[in-house]
């Protein structure tokens, strides 16, 4: 399975680059939401080769996703790869200058399935693509306008 969103944001690249690897800030914000996340790699600058362990509940079952960060050129790419038990994914954040002030915020997400349990929760996304589309691009319109603002009010 497959998705992508983009958003063009009022920011210059760089800035927005530093803005989205800044892992500390994602790691409280995943553990305010109850998700359990442990950086096992990596330094605290961002670098390909930052592993993560995270812990969480889809459907009252608890999972467990390794994330690796395979690239990191900045101030355009970054991408990981995701394994658990039953799947993996790779996701890719890509960022485009479009004029001094301005940068295209591209995510892109593919997910398989190694188990057949796997299968049936991708069949099960599937059966909902279009709402699980819609979610994910009006997540990250927000998490664009959320750069915006922090820009525009040096946070």
């Amino acid at each position: 399975m497959q998705f992508s969103a983009q958003e063009d944001i009022e920011v210059p690249i760089d800035t927005v680059f530093t803005m989205v690897s800044d892992f500390e800030r994602f790691e409280r914000m995943a553990l305010r939401r109850g998700i359990d996340v442990r950086r096992v790699s990596g330094s605290a600058l961002p670098q390909a080769g930052t592993t993560w362990e995270t812990e969480f509940k889809i459907r009252g079952k608890p999972r467990q996703i390794t994330v690796e960060m395979t690239e990191f050129e900045r101030p355009s790419l970054m991408r990981f790869q995701s394994s658990s038990k039953g799947m993996n994914g790779d996701t890719v954040v890509e960022l485009l200058a479009l004029s001094q002030r301005r940068t295209r915020f591209l995510v892109e997400t593919s997910m398989g399935a190694k188990t057949l349990p796997a299968r049936l929760l991708l069949q099960s996304l599937k059966l909902g693509q279009s709402r699980f589309r819609r979610q994910f691009q009006t997540r990250l319109s927000e998490f664009a306008r959320e750069l915006e603002e922090r820009h525009l009010h040096g946070v």
